[in-house]
C-alpha cells in the first residue's frame, strides 16, 4: 500500500504551500517523507503519485496498457479528439498523421524560417528596453508552430489570437475544478469560440486552395503524397487523409497548444537559469559567438528541462492494477507520474536542485528513464526533436544578436499552468550587437 502523510507532514506540506505558492513544494515534502509512491489526501481527489525510473518505465512503457490518457477533466473537453487526449488506435492514426511534419530528417528545412520568425518579433525591441522573456518567447513560439504546421504567418494574427491562446491555457490549467468537476467557469466561452474560428478559417482556405487546384483529398495511408503547389505540411496531412473539419481541429488545437506553450516555457526558464548564473551565462554567449554549435549550450538547455520541465507531470487513469516497488494502484484511480520529482530525486542526481549543466556534458551519462522531459515510449511527445532545435536555433541567434542584461533582484517562481512556466516573467534589458551605423 502506499504511504499516508502523519501530521507532522501535514504541517511540513502546509508550510511549503505556503512559502512558494505552489503545489510543487508539498509534492517535494510528501516524496522526501513517503517515497516514490503516495496518494494525495484532498477531498474528493485523491490521486497516487509515483516518480522515479521504475515508475517511469512502467507507467511510459512496459505497463502502459494499464493506464488511459482520457481523462473526465477540461484538457478533454478542449482538445475533444485531440491526439493527446485519445487512446489505441486513434491515437495511433493521428499520430502516423502528424508525425512526418514533425520528422527530425525535415528540422534543417525550418532553420532558416525560426531564425526569419525570431528577428521579426526581435525587431520591435528598442535598445535598452526591458522586455519579458516568458512573453517575448510566447511569440516567437507561435509564429513558428504556425508557420511550420500549417504553413500560416501569423505576425499579422497575434493581436488577435493573443487573448484566446492564454484563456485556452488557463482553461486547461490546474485550479478548483480539480476538487469540484462542474465548477462554473465564466469568462471562456468566448475567447475558446474565437480560437476555433481562426482554426475552422484556416481548414476552410487550405480547401479552397485545393478545390482551385483541383485537388481532392486523398488517403495518405495509401501511399499517395503531396504533389503541386500545396504544401505539404501538417494542415495538408490531416486534409489528405480525408478527416472532417471537427477532427482536423482537434488535432490543430492540440499540436498549437502543446506545441508552441512548451516552448514559450524552455526559452523563459533558459533565460531565468541563465540571469541567475551569470559565469555559466558569460560562457555561453563567448561559446555561441565562435563555435556554430555549442556543447555548453545543449547541455544548459537539457539543464532547464531537468530542473524546470514543461511537462512536469503525467496524469493517467488506471484500468488495469499497477504494482510498483512501494505498493499497488488500483484499477478506477488517477496516477500521476511526476517528471518533476524523477528529476530532482536526490537517489539518482547530485545537488538535484542545483543549476548544474555539466551533469549533461559529452561522456557522461545519466541513467536510463531518470531524465524524461519528453515522456518516452511509444508515446513520448511527437515534436520532442523539433522543440529542442528550435530551443538551440533561436537561444543561440538571439544571443549573437543581443546583449542580455538580468533585471535583479526578483523572485522566479514554477506556476503550474499547462505547463510549468517562470512567474511573474523573465525581466531582461536588451540592447543589440554590432548596431548598423
Amino acid at each position: 500500500m502506499s504511504a499516508s502523510p502523519s501530521p507532522e507532514t501535514g504541517r511540513a506540506v502546509l508550510r511549503a504551500l505556503l512559502r512558494e505558492r505552489s503545489l510543487l513544494g508539498p509534492l517535494r515534502v510528501l516524496a522526501k517523507h513517503l517515497g516514490r509512491l503516495f496518494q494525495i489526501p484532498l477531498p474528493s481527489f485523491h490521486p497516487y503519485v509515483v516518480f522515479g525510473p521504475e515508475a517511469a518505465r512502467k507507467v511510459l512503457v512496459t505497463e502502459r496498457h494499464k493506464l488511459l490518457w482520457r481523462n473526465p477533466d477540461p484538457v478533454a473537453d478542449l482538445l475533444r479528439r485531440g491526439v493527446l487526449v485519445v487512446d489505441g488506435e486513434e491515437h495511433d492514426r493521428y499520430r502516423i498523421l502528424m508525425e512526418p511534419a514533425l520528422h527530425p530528417a525535415r528540422l534543417s528545412d525550418y532553420t532558416q524560417m525560426m531564425i526569419e520568425k525570431t528577428d521579426r518579433v526581435t525587431a520591435q525591441w528598442r535598445d535598452g528596453q526591458v522586455v519579458d522573456m516568458l512573453v517575448e518567447g510566447r511569440k516567437i513560439a507561435l509564429l513558428i508552430i504556425l508557420q511550420a504546421l500549417f504553413r500560416r504567418d501569423a505576425w499579422d494574427d497575434l493581436p488577435h489570437i493573443w487573448h484566446p491562446i492564454l484563456k485556452a491555457i488557463e482553461f486547461i490549467s490546474p485550479g478548483p475544478w480539480i476538487l469540484w468537476r462542474t465548477i462554473p467557469r465564466p469568462g471562456y466561452k468566448r475567447p475558446l469560440r474565437e480560437l476555433d474560428q481562426y482554426l475552422y478559417s484556416m481548414i476552410a482556405e487550405r480547401r479552397q486552395q485545393m478545390q482551385r487546384a483541383g485537388r481532392q483529398p486523398f488517403p495518405l495511408l495509401s501511399g499517395a503524397s503531396s504533389s503541386g503547389d500545396l504544401p505539404s505540411d501538417m494542415l495538408q496531412h490531416l486534409i489528405d487523409a480525408g478527416l472532417d473539419d471537427d477532427t482536423i481541429r482537434d488535432q490543430m488545437l492540440t499540436m498549437l497548444i502543446a506545441g508552441h506553450d512548451t516552448s514559450t516555457a524552455l526559452l523563459a526558464w533558459t533565460f531565468a537559469l541563465l540571469g541567475q548564473h551569470p559565469d555559466v551565462f558569460s560562457r555561453l554567449v563567448n561559446e555561441v559567438q565562435n563555435v556554430e554549435k555549442s556543447p555548453l549550450l545543449d547541455q544548459v538547455i537539457k539543464e532547464a528541462l531537468r530542473l524546470h520541465p514543461p511537462i512536469h507531470i503525467a496524469n493517467r487513469c488506471v484500468v488495469e492494477p499497477i504494482t510498483f516497488e512501494q505498493g499497488t494502484v488500483p484499477a478506477g484511480e488517477r496516477l500521476f507520474f511526476s517528471i518533476y520529482l524523477t528529476h530532482r530525486d536526490p537517489a539518482i542526481w547530485d545537488d538535484p536542485d542545483a543549476f548544474h549543466p555539466e551533469r549533461f556534458a559529452q561522456g557522461r551519462k545519466v541513467p536510463p528513464m531518470s531524465f524524461v522531459p519528453f515522456g518516452g515510449g511509444p508515446r513520448a511527445c511527437i515534436g520532442s526533436a523539433f522543440g529542442q532545435a528550435e530551443a538551440r536555433i533561436v537561444i543561440a541567434h538571439l544571443l549573437r544578436q543581443f546583449h542580455f542584461e538580468p533585471i535583479q533582484p526578483y523572485r522566479i517562481r514554477p506556476h503550474m499552468g499547462a505547463t510549468l512556466e517562470p512567474r511573474p516573467g523573465v525581466y531582461m534589458r536588451v540592447r543589440r550587437r554590432n548596431k548598423p551605423q
